[in-house]
């Protein structure tokens, strides 16, 4: 099949101008905040879509830990939600070595904790579905895009982060690297592609006040 005028390596190429004006030489190649090998920052106490309270140390027996910023209103975020799905069935069994872990800080009514709650059910998400309101644990991570995945060693190192495959269109997928990432930590070793830009719409941050 031949490859469009893709509207995925258009939104690619934006994501890339975004990030790198964004990003300080202190931190990753594409993420503004983080870089590989950072501890990752632990979230406490977030509310999910089951009525129950979420923190990363509640996954203390998992030897790596997928963390996915993603929301309702994306149509990117939606249309990856059916490979999410099929990643977590493959490699996040209950009872196995890896957790995934979804989060959504957008305020508007469309991703709002009820709104979640309803895609949720009607997706059948089988991973906890968090809202942070303060939108910290985002700004923590400096996740810019949603979908965008980090995934966590067994420090709680930040492992991988990016996204989970080069193209939104699951059609057009050529290079995976979420699925390579795992694989190589669960046999001990570093994966070899570590940060790649992630594909999907802005993070609906609220505007900060500066101080006076």
């Amino acid at each position: 099949m031949t490859r469009p005028a893709s509207v995925s390596l258009n939104v690619l190429l934006a994501n890339l101008i975004i990030l790198l004006a964004a990003a300080p030489a202190a931190a990753g190649k594409y993420n503004p905040t983080l870089s590989i090998g950072d501890d990752a920052p632990a979230w406490t106490n977030l509310p999910g879509v089951d009525g129950k309270r979420h923190s990363l140390a509640d996954l203390k027996e998992k030897d790596l830990v997928v963390v996915v910023f993603t929301c309702n209103s994306c149509d990117v975020a939606t249309e990856y939600e059916d490979r999410i799905l099929d990643f977590t069935r493959r490699y996040c069994d209950p009872e196995g070595r890896v957790a995934m872990v979804a989060i959504n800080v957008n305020l508007i009514e469309e991703d709002s904790l009820p709104q979640m709650k309803k895609r949720a059910e009607s997706r059948g998400f089988p991973f906890p579905y968090l809202f942070d309101e303060t939108q910290q644990i985002a700004r923590d991570y400096g996740a810019v895009f949603t979908p965008e995945f980090f995934v966590l060693d067994k420090e709680r190192r930040i492992a991988y982060m990016g996204g989970m495959d080069d193209a939104s269109d699951a059609k057009f997928v050529e290079q995976r690297y979420l699925a390579p990432a795992i694989e190589a930590l669960l046999e001990g070793k570093q994966p070899v592609v570590t940060e790649t830009v992630a594909i999907g719409c802005t993070v609906r941050y609220s505007r900060r006040r500066s101080p006076r």
